[in-house]
């Protein structure tokens, strides 16, 4: 990984706040310098156990709290997450993401073991396996480690100081306490958050800040955009600006320069010269494939075919190095075919 530098709040929001054209020539050049120019690394997220969560995150349908219409669902077997692990890597997915609505998994459960199955089920796929499963202790930590873990996900959503307006049953503390248990086990962080929640520019910019000082800097860092569910608190916000979520882009990519950009959540919402210029901003991973969890995503053709048109290029899964630089392949004519 790139050496990390300290940041703070003010500088990283003099970088937010340039003109767009500046920020995305420096995101740019950033860019080349630390990461492949070309290429996108395609992900795939599997929801293996669905709602009925006791958080009360504002943004989440999969909480028990609200009703959103998602049906509770349980535990997935391991033959089934796999063969839609088998799936997303023919589409050319190099990366595998399970995630379980769990506050945490429950200690020595059979539940547990059976994700930890899947996570070396995935592996020997010559998948990249990460899952996200809420709160774990470093047991636990271990356990996925020796399973062949790459990356766990644990987001911080938004900065500290407007956290407790989204969630209240579990501490901004909590959330880092699971990252550094993460980080220290050997595992690779995969950590973000969402824009559009009602929080301030600040409060943005203050989020990528606690990311870019983390030691080490996380290796993926997710930038979403909320998507507005009926039921939840956070339904009637405003729809975020597509430049808006080009910007967090850009500066994550400067104060990160290691770090995998991936565009996330709200990627239905923008046309392709949207994504374009997110890309432009450094952003060189998407969410692969027509669901992130509960909500919509792009159709995976579309998502190839705008790839091939601009000449961007897949990572190759067979062939890549958590936060270096990586070799790419190039797409076929009739990628979307």
């Amino acid at each position: 990984m790139t050496e990390a530098r300290h940041w703070t709040r003010e500088e990283a929001g003099e970088l937010h706040d340039l003109p767009l054209t500046d920020l995305l020539f420096r995101a740019q050049k950033v860019h080349r310098e630390h990461q492949p120019p070309d290429a996108v690394q395609l992900c795939t997220l599997l929801s293996i156990k669905t709602g009925a969560c006791p958080e009360d995150c504002a943004y989440c349908p999969q909480s028990a709290r609200y009703d959103t219409g998602v049906e509770a669902e349980r535990l997935m077997d391991v033959d089934d997450v796999l063969e839609k692990a088998r799936q997303a890597k023919e589409a050319g997915a190099s990366r595998f993401c399970m995630g379980a609505a769990w506050r945490s998994p429950k200690k020595g459960s059979e539940q547990f073991k059976r994700v930890l199955q899947m996570v070396r089920g995935v592996r020997e796929l010559g998948l990249e396996a990460c899952v996200t499963l809420g709160m774990l202790d470093d047991e636990q930590t271990q356990e996925l480690k020796e399973a062949g873990l790459t990356a766990y996900n644990h987001n911080l959503d938004t900065s500290e100081d407007f956290y407790g307006e989204i969630i209240t049953t579990r501490t901004y503390e909590d959330r880092l306490q699971t990252i550094q248990r993460v980080a220290e086990a050997g595992i690779s962080v995969c950590a973000g958050g969402i824009i559009g929640m009602g929080e301030g520019i600040h409060d943005r910019v203050g989020m990528l800040v606690t990311l870019a000082n983390l030691s080490p800097q996380p290796e993926s860092v997710p930038i979403n955009a909320l998507v507005r569910v009926e039921g939840t608190p956070l339904a009637d916000q405003d729809p975020v600006d597509s430049l808006e979520l080009v910007r967090m882009c850009a500066v994550a990519r400067i104060v990160m320069p290691g770090a995998r950009v991936r565009l996330s959540a709200g990627r239905s919402e923008l046309n392709r010269e949207a994504q374009l210029l997110c890309f432009m901003a450094g952003a060189n991973s998407i969410f692969f494939g027509d669901k992130l969890l509960t909500t919509g995503n792009p159709d995976h053709q579309a998502d190839l075919e705008l790839l091939r048109v601009a000449g961007l290029s897949v990572l190759d899964p067979g062939d890549q190095e958590v936060g270096s630089l990586t070799r790419s392949v190039e797409l076929p004519e009739n990628a979307a075919e």
